[in-house]
């Protein structure tokens, strides 16, 4: 059935979308989990996103993520010659939990591989690139940030991490 605003409608559904907790409806939404890691100025920075997203071009080739504007992370990690990008692999929960966290000592007993111009990689990660940055735009409480990448690799025998529901979850076999 087919309300006047030309919106379908069935028993139990509003007949308009609407948008009281964005949060909870985006949260709807499974992805995968990035670690975006670099050295800065000799220390190592790094954050999470589960906004990441790669195919935004393939010549040259970016991928994009966003960050709140009040992250106080990302001003330092933009700075670093090379950013590492780790998807994160299905083992790696807690792992996500400490670099997500606030605390100063992020990488404390975490194993990690480093690039050679600063980038940062976690091991066993499915796919791990290597990026700069290449552009941020502002949008609403975030900026959208797009990264070169300039080289990758594949581990096709490891699954990733995924965030669906504020809850980390693995892909069925």
């Amino acid at each position: 059935m087919t309300s006047q605003s030309g919106v379908a409608s069935t028993t139990g559904m509003p007949q308009r979308p609407e948008l009281a907790q964005p949060t909870a409806a985006f949260a709807g939404f499974p992805s995968g989990v990035a670690a975006l890691c670099g050295v800065v100025n000799g220390v190592p920075r790094g954050m999470v996103a589960s906004s990441f997203a790669v195919g935004v071009s393939f010549e040259p080739a970016l991928a994009l993520f966003s960050v709140q504007k009040t992250s106080t992370t990302w001003p330092a990690l933009r700075l670093a010659e090379r950013i590492g990008v780790s998807v994160l692999g299905e083992q790696h929960g807690d792992l996500c939990r400490q670099l997500a966290s606030r605390r100063d000592d992020r990488f404390a007993g975490v194993d990690i591989f480093r690039g050679g111009h600063g980038d940062i990689y976690i091991p066993g990660a499915p796919v791990w690139l290597e990026c700069s940055a290449f552009s941020e735009t502002p949008a609403g409480d975030h900026c959208v940030v797009v990264l070169q990448v300039h080289a990758s690799h594949v581990d096709p025998a490891r699954q990733p991490l995924v965030y669906h529901r504020k809850q980390f979850r693995r892909l069925a076999t």
